[in-house]
């Protein structure tokens, strides 16, 4: 009788096990178009690399905007010349990934808020016309994170909250901060791909990226059971 009820048991937490891997996947389903908005090129590619590809082989459109050219991420270099060196990394990662690249006109290290950026914000979102959008989790000690992050909230909340907005982590620890997710995605079939398309950055220090971001994705994958694993928050807004 021990023995059965044991067994029970077990088939019990399988069966818990498998609905939670399954729950951890579904979220991404039905959405036709999602924005992954970055404050600089490689921002996208780190945050969710994983997610975009997965979402762009289950038939969504997806497209990596970049709030900057990173005109101020490549030391003795001149804001024109990093521009063109990170413009043209960010698009050979975007084919890698098989996703459209966009930017915007933020300048790296000198991103503004104010009533025209407020705009130029809401105005691509509502010309791109996503289901979803994902960008920086606002709790963050980069300050072009910071400002990216306040901005798509704003559009999402003048847009009247008409798509599903997720923040997304990081550097955890040394940049994101303070993350306590509510959504997963299992990407240990996408990892090596998304690997190759952040190493498209050739002019930044990708070893030490990944350094942090494999450490992350190992504990984002044994939290949807997987190896590895991509983790968001999902806004909320209740109406009134």
């Amino acid at each position: 009788m021990k023995t059965i009820k044991f067994t029970l048991f077990v088939i019990v937490v399988l069966l818990a096990s498998t609905t939670q891997i399954l729950a951890a996947e579904r979220w991404l389903e039905g959405y036709k178009k999602v924005l992954v908005i970055g404050a600089h090129p490689d921002d996208p590619e780190t945050m969710c690399g994983g997610t975009m590809i997965k979402l762009r082989e289950m038939g969504v459109e997806v497209v990596s905007v970049y709030f900057t050219s990173g005109e101020a991420g490549i030391p003795g270099k001149t804001h024109e010349e990093s521009s063109s060196i990170r413009t043209a990394e960010a698009k050979k990662a975007c084919e890698v990934m098989g996703v459209r690249a966009v930017f915007m006109t933020q300048i790296d290290g000198n991103t503004e808020i104010n009533k025209a950026r407020y705009a130029e914000m809401k105005a691509l979102i509502e010309a791109e016309q996503p289901d979803m959008v994902i960008t920086h989790w606002p709790i963050d000690s980069h300050r072009d994170h910071r400002i990216c992050s306040i901005l798509v909230y704003d559009a999402w909340r003048q847009t009247g909250y008409n798509f599903d907005l997720y923040y997304g982590e990081v550097m955890t620890g040394l940049q994101t901060q303070t993350f306590a997710p509510n959504h997963w995605v299992n990407i240990t079939k996408q990892h090596d791909q998304k690997v190759k398309a952040y190493y498209c950055h050739e002019s930044q220090d990708m070893p030490v990226v990944q350094e942090w971001h494999d450490a992350m994705e190992i504990l984002r994958g044994m939290e949807c059971h997987g190896k590895y694993g991509e983790a968001f928050v999902k806004q909320q807004w209740t109406e009134e």
